[in-house]
């Protein structure tokens, strides 16, 4: 019989990962996770058996993490001194957001629980998971708010898109409906988010015009297209955020979410990496 520790042990790294982005340090996230810990080896029945391990974990972990009264603040943890542990700009805008939606961000984004398995995790029901969703991506937008281009054919789709974009505080610069109108688009506005279709109303692609913008500039993609599998074949580099129609709201500004702000950390990541100059 499986012993509680040989369960939980192939998710601890996962867990501490996601500790240490609540937190923002290294120190009070592994803390954080310890103390989990111990309660588990003092009452093993506060394990969910009825939920996968890893969910019941992070469930266990949210249940302490959300019963300290700190945490139900935007104010960092205190208390550890080592100051070099602190995450890098994209993680300390992370901090600011309300409690609860960050953590539904957290779990979707970076630990890839699906929608259901999140809303379990924290113990609501869906619907109050989706506004907890919405409530993320407002907050991120006010953070780094961009302006979008759209290419998409189907004016339908496109306004819905366009809706989507601006309930979540962006701006739309222009909709495109061929490979020649987003590559001028794109040269003359530069835009900080691309949401591509695949198939264009001329017959041209999404994937083209993207690869020629792409060599304009570094700025995050999003396909948005019911043919996938143009997309996935595994003989190209392919892209990291990818949705497929017909899609849903919330997964559109979950995904646009995710994009800005992993774009945002990559960013801060590599300025960190570059030598300073000595003068």
């Amino acid at each position: 019989m499986t012993s509680l520790a040989q369960t939980i042990l192939p998710h601890l790294p996962y867990l501490r990962r996601f500790a240490r982005s609540l937190t923002g340090k290294q120190a009070s996230g592994d803390a954080y996770v310890a103390s989990v810990l111990e309660t588990l080896i003092a009452d093993s029945s506060a394990f969910p058996v009825k939920m996968s391990p890893r969910s019941a974990l992070y469930r266990v972990f949210l249940k302490s993490w959300n019963a300290v009264s700190i945490n139900a603040t935007t104010e960092p943890v205190v208390g550890f001194d080592d100051v070099s542990m602190r995450a890098n700009e994209a993680d300390s805008r992370l901090e600011s957001i309300t409690p609860l939606p960050r953590q539904a961000f957290l779990l979707i984004s970076m630990e890839g629980f699906t929608p259901d398995e999140a809303a379990a995790i924290l113990d609501v029901t869906g619907a109050q998971f989706e506004s907890l969703l919405d409530a993320a991506a407002r907050e991120i937008a006010e953070q780094v708010a961009t302006s979008v281009l759209i290419i998409e054919d189907e004016p339908l789709i496109a306004l819905d898109l366009e809706g989507v974009v601006k309930s979540i505080g962006h701006t739309v610069l222009q909709i495109a409906r061929t490979k020649r109108e987003a590559v001028e688009a794109f040269k003359s506005q530069h835009p900080g988010l691309v949401l591509a279709d695949i198939q264009l109303a001329d017959g041209s692609s999404g994937l083209d015009a993207v690869n020629e913008i792409l060599g304009e500039a570094e700025v995050p993609v999003i396909f948005i297209t019911a043919y996938p599998e143009q997309v996935l074949t595994g003989l190209r580099p392919e892209p990291t955020f990818l949705i497929p129609k017909p899609f849903k709201h919330e997964t559109v500004k979950a995904v646009i979410s995710q994009a800005l702000f992993f774009n945002m950390r990559a960013k801060n990541k590599n300025k960190a990496h570059q030598p300073k100059k000595i003068t």
